[in-house]
């Protein structure tokens, strides 16, 4: 095994005139002396690294037809499950990777008094991850309980440069009121600090460019270096070469691609930002220069965004909102016509039903990109997507009916070793989410916590039947 000739700290970054970028995962980072055996170990102070994605509307699935046919959660759980129906086909290439725990319910998405009938759209993203019942208000005294994310970024976030990053893909307004009395900000946000602290969410692939590479302290900054016509990497060119000289060939190879790879993602930044401000007619005019038109063009680049991030580990956490209640944005990729919030009131018809679930199966196709990426990236002694667990779900149910019952989730990656996957969990009926989401704190290294929102107990997400059964 070759040794590097310098051991490089595993928080060394590259810096020039306004820019810092940190570096991958790379076997210089690893003191020599700890190669005494055949493997190189896992990297200095490893932790799993977190994201969840909500994606609004439930599914198909939810629906009393949905369920009998099986179009989100597979028909056998234990191991021997078959993805191939349902929305969920998409993830069959990391069914290895997969942990899909089905028929949980989200109460407290629910109205608990008459006068907070209707209103589910406009409170269920604030419950998703903090699994609390929001107040009804539509002024400044918010509430709603600490998310999941940011228990974990509060613990173990100020390893890292920046704790926790919030990211969307639909226009969010964080101000004023929605319906039914309840605040926007209830809608447009996942992420909660603290009962009374939303975070805001960023939408602008270049917004959060600029964030995680440190382009410029302010505007100013970062518009002259996007005046100046020059890719980050040319800042720091004298850096890297300097860099390279204490690398081995392997090490050298993985900057390459990792440098490559960020390259990449700003030069697209660059063509959708030349491209919406040319005067040519744009689907979402009213949206920033930075934000593509396609939904699946804006999605791959947060992903490949989260994905240097976590090589980088310039942060451990994310949560990624991919839709927003009420969307009427057609998704012409998916086979269906129909607008996002009108489909997703199917009336109960099967053939709408069926349209409907197409919706979701590309909405879930998105995940895939995404785990390939991280499965493709050096961790340690394994993957990024070995030490990472996604969670994807939604807190509504059926949302024909606007209920918070069977409704989807999946996670994917092992957590570091703590998840086996391979795995689907059909819980009984009334089980609570936050039981999945208690257990996911554990796994995240939390513990001592003893409960999550309204979690009843931790559900075992490693715990298979002995013999699979028909769900």
């Amino acid at each position: 095994m070759f040794i590097e000739k310098k051991h490089v700290s595993r928080r060394a970054i590259l810096k020039g005139v306004g820019v810092t970028v940190a570096l991958p995962f790379l076997d210089a980072m690893v003191p020599a002396s700890a190669f005494a055996g055949t493997a190189p170990p896992a990297a200095a102070n490893s932790r799993t690294r977190l994201v969840a994605i909500e994606m609004v509307h439930g599914a198909a699935g939810s629906a009393t037809i949905g369920a009998e046919k099986h179009l989100w959660s597979p028909a056998q759980v234990g191991r021997d499950f078959d993805l191939a129906p349902g929305s969920l086909a998409p993830l069959t290439p990391f069914k290895d990777h997969l942990t899909i725990v089905s028929n949980t319910d989200v109460r407290n998405a629910e109205a608990f008094q008459p006068f907070e009938i209707g209103g589910d759209h406009f409170r269920s993203s604030a419950v998703f991850l903090t699994q609390s019942h929001p107040k009804q208000t539509q002024g400044s005294d918010v509430h709603a309980g600490t998310s999941l994310d940011q228990y974990y970024a509060q613990r173990y976030g100020q390893e890292t440069a920046i704790p926790s990053m919030q990211l969307c893909i639909e226009n969010v307004d964080q101000a004023g009121g929605c319906a039914y009395g309840y605040s926007c900000v209830y809608t447009d946000t996942i992420s909660w600090a603290s009962p009374t602290q939303p975070l805001p969410m960023i939408r602008d692939p270049r917004v959060a460019f600029d964030q995680l590479f440190g382009v410029g302290a302010t505007p100013q900054e970062r518009a002259a270096h996007r005046r100046a016509d020059r890719s980050i990497l040319d800042w720091i060119t004298g850096e890297v070469s300097r860099l390279k000289q204490d690398l081995g060939a392997a090490d050298r190879a993985r900057l390459d691609d990792y440098l490559q790879d960020v390259r990449e993602i700003e030069r697209r930044i660059q063509l959708v930002e030349s491209r919406n401000t040319s005067g040519e007619p744009r689907e979402l005019p009213s949206a920033p220069a930075g934000v593509p038109d396609g939904f699946e063009e804006h999605v791959k680049l947060m992903m490949d965004l989260m994905a240097v991030a976590f090589a980088s580990d310039v942060t451990r956490v994310f949560s990624f909102k991919m839709g927003r209640d009420g969307s009427a944005r057609v998704y012409p990729d998916s086979g269906s016509k129909a607008p996002f919030h009108p489909a997703s009131h199917h009336q109960e018809k099967e053939d709408r039903i069926l349209d409907y679930a197409k919706i979701n199966k590309y909405h879930v196709g998105m995940v895939p990109y995404f785990l390939e990426k991280l499965a493709r990236t050096q961790d340690g002694q394994g993957t990024l997507l070995d030490n990472s667990l996604v969670l994807y779900g939604s807190p509504m149910g059926d949302s024909n009916l606007h209920n918070h019952k069977r409704v989807p989730m999946f996670l994917a990656g092992h957590a570091g070793g703590r998840l086996r996957g391979g795995l689907h969990i059909r819980t009984p009926d009334g089980t609570p989410m936050a039981n999945a989401m208690l257990s996911m704190l554990h796994a995240l290294g939390l513990e001592d916590m003893a409960s999550f929102g309204d979690s009843t107990a931790a559900l075992d997400l490693n715990a298979a039947p002995t013999a699979a059964t028909t769900a």
